[in-house]
């Protein structure tokens, strides 16, 4: 417990419990804006003629000599230590006031969102340059086919950049999410106090403006009671972590011999210590194993809030930790995956695996339905009968010829059925196919091409949006500091001009 906090309803508090309590270690995040906050708290006081003048210069002074302040690990908190060295600095007279009309509740709640707005936009950044990472290695491979996958089997081919636009939706898909969970956690708790508000007559609204939010959280007791925007974040990186490790559960199974589609580059493998001919997909292995790490922490998060009692529980403070730890795994899984993509080989040759797999077996119906009038069903069943019959004879659909399609057809399905040689070859090039592909989304080059154009102005505009939001913040603190300053160098409230807005 904290020094000033003695000799009043808690006489002593136990070394060992003190420590077990204490935030310490994980309030260095959080230092520079409790003194912000401190500073907002000290201005508006002086504004609403709280406390005095001079007093109120004398704690922003020594606030703004808090810059360095050590967090000692004995300590109970940054609220206290901030405290605490202000009451060092200017005497219990003035510094006695410094925690008129406030709480550490509000105050760490008003701190943790300050900390995770710039947070969110880091992610978004991050997010952004693994985009267009994306985007780049897409551009270079409209026309590369690979062959894709469901259930692990081959499936029908596609180009690998129709592959990669698929995580560039995902990502945006995320992006709109940390967007629109910035606006609510954009909004400040201070002013509500323990959780009743306060008797002073404080202005809420102008702590939040010297702040940068763009508004209060209203109620008192949601104020400090609420961490549901932290769960909502957490929520919102276990999205981000499941994309991601599909996305390396797909690279890590493509880059093995068996399938063949890409070669990792090296700086992001390893070989083994043993067997001279692997190259591990070490990088990707941890990226999916931190994926798990971040929906262990919301579920965790979650299942300690879950049926907490309303307003301030000291459980909330178990659960910042992990907020903080999901943030940089997937910063740092972002980050190299945005590293990654670029060095990517893919196997420009599928012709053979195609015909082996019999990929094409789903265009190759639909020829039958197009050109022949074959009902699709029957078309399916043919074609089915088909890959049975040449898988069992070791063949490939190279030796589907006309004759032997149309006995097929016979036994199948009881039609007669006389097909061109033509029509079959043009059938079963994968090429050819993925350019049959026209439908909006789908995987033509000329689809992709425009694809690839929406995709470059999405990016622009959440890069737009993403410097917006940071100048506003950026704008916020320079005004804190501004007013800080002018107010120190002003004697009285009549030589100063300030302004009581409403958000």
């Amino acid at each position: 417990m904290s020094k000033v906090l003695h000799g009043g309803r808690i006489s002593s508090i136990r070394k060992d419990v003190a420590k077990f309590t204490s935030s310490i270690k994980d309030d260095v995040k959080l230092s520079k804006a409790v003194i912000d906050i401190n500073k907002a708290h000290v201005i508006m006081l002086m504004e609403q003629k709280i406390i005095k003048w001079p007093d109120g210069a004398k704690l922003l002074e020594a606030l703004s000599k808090c810059t360095d302040i050590k967090l000692d690990s004995s300590a109970e908190d940054v609220h206290m230590t901030v405290e605490e060295a202000v009451l060092k600095d200017v005497g219990w007279e003035a510094g006695g006031n410094l925690h008129i009309a406030k709480s550490r509740n509000d105050q760490v709640a008003t701190a943790i969102r300050m900390e995770l707005r710039k947070n969110l936009l880091s992610l978004m950044l991050s997010a952004i340059q693994m985009q267009e990472s994306l985007w780049e290695t897409a551009e270079k491979h409209v026309k590369t086919v690979i062959l894709e996958y469901t259930h692990l089997q081959p499936a029908q081919p596609v180009t690998f950049a129709h592959y990669l636009l698929s995580h560039f939706d995902a990502l945006e898909r995320d992006l709109q999410r940390l967007q629109e969970t910035y606006t609510r956690v954009n909004l400040c708790p201070m002013g509500a106090g323990a959780l009743a508000t306060t008797s002073f007559p404080i202005n809420r609204e102008r702590v939040a403006e010297l702040l940068g939010f763009s508004g209060i959280v209203e109620n008192s007791i949601d104020a400090v009671g609420s961490r549901d925007f932290i769960l909502e974040t957490t929520a919102v990186l276990t999205l981000i972590a499941v994309n991601l490790s599909r996305l390396a559960e797909d690279l890590i199974v493509w880059s093995t011999p068996d399938f063949g589609v890409i070669e990792l580059p090296d700086g992001f493998t390893s070989t083994s210590s043993i067997m001279p001919q692997k190259k591990n997909p070490e990088v990707l292995e941890v990226i999916r194993a931190r994926a798990s790490h971040v929906l262990g922490d919301f579920v965790a998060s979650a299942a300690a809030l879950k049926s907490l009692p309303s307003t301030y529980n000291l459980d909330f403070q178990e659960i910042t930790p992990k907020l903080w730890e999901s943030i940089e795994s997937i910063n740092s899984s972002l980050d190299m995956f945005a590293k990654l993509i670029p060095n990517l080989k893919v196997s420009a040759d599928v012709s053979s695996k195609a015909l082996t797999s019999f990929s094409a077996a789903t265009e190759l119906a639909n020829m039958l339905v197009r050109k022949y009038n074959v009902p699709f069903r029957s078309a399916h069943k043919i074609v089915g009968s088909l890959v049975k019959l040449l898988i069992e004879s070791k063949q490939t659909f190279l030796d589907a010829t006309p004759e032997l399609l149309q006995k097929v057809a016979q036994d199948a399905v009881g039609i007669k059925l006389i097909v061109s040689a033509e029509d079959i070859s043009a059938s079963i090039d994968p090429f050819k196919i993925v350019e049959t592909y026209k439908v909006k989304g789908g995987p033509a080059s000329t689809e992709v091409e425009r694809a690839l154009v929406t995709r470059k102005q999405h990016m622009a505009l959440s890069k737009s949006n993403v410097s917006k939001m940071k100048q506003k913040i950026s704008r916020a603190e320079s005004k804190l500091e501004s007013t800080v300053h002018s107010y120190l160098l002003s004697a009285s409230p009549e030589n100063v001009r300030f302004k009581n807005s409403n958000l």
